[in-house]
Formats: C-alpha cells, sequence, structure tokens
C-alpha cells in the first residue's frame, strides 16, 4: 500500500507542478487553488508512504515520478524542447526511479 500512496503522490507532484504553469505566477484563481491542493494532498500522501518506506527511497522516487512527468508533459502540452540529450536524461530518471524501487527492501 506505501508503493501506491507514493506512486500517488508522484502523479499529484505532476499535476500541481502543470498547475503552477496554468495559474501563471498565481494570478489565477481555480488553477492557483487546484496547484495549491494538489501540493498539499501530494505532501501528505508523501508522509503517510514514508511511514512504511526508507525515507530516501520514497523521496527519491516521488521526486522522480514528478520530473519525468513534468518534463514529458512538458513536452507535450508546452512544445518545450525535444532533443535526443532531453530523451535520454528523463530514460535516466526512469532508471534511476526503477533503480531505487528495486533495491529499497519492500
Amino acid at each position: 500500500m506505501a508503493w501506491v500512496l507514493l506512486s500517488l503522490a508522484g502523479l499529484l507532484e505532476i499535476a500541481w507542478s502543470i498547475g503552477m504553469k496554468f495559474s501563471e505566477g498565481f494570478t489565477r484563481l481555480w488553477p492557483s487553488l487546484c496547484t495549491v491542493a494538489g501540493i498539499v494532498l501530494s505532501m501528505v500522501l508523501l508522509s503517510l508512504a514514508v511511514r512504511r518506506l526508507p525515507i530516501g527511497t520514497a523521496y527519491g522516487v516521488w521526486v522522480g515520478i514528478g520530473a519525468v512527468g513534468t518534463a514529458v508533459l512538458g513536452m507535450v502540452l508546452f512544445h518545450e524542447p525535444v532533443t535526443p540529450a532531453r530523451i535520454l536524461f528523463v530514460c535516466l530518471l526512469v532508471v534511476a526511479v526503477l533503480g531505487l524501487e528495486a533495491t529499497s527492501g519492500h
């Protein structure tokens, strides 16, 4: 269950990161409220996950999910550059997240 909570927390990190872009510097009400709610809920789920998982692993996976998802959505939604180097480094993040999960001992 801890991994499910952590995965949901990571997905919410993606959501609030993208929400920040739509909030335009917290100048738009609804995107701003959704962003803040996403941050809070993501942190709550992360804190529940670390009851069972090592903090280094959980935090690394959480950040990794958020970074990969936000980078990919940035390329898709906001037409950010898609270069071989960016794709390589996103793939390396995925490998790092999987490695942390595989070596967590849980």
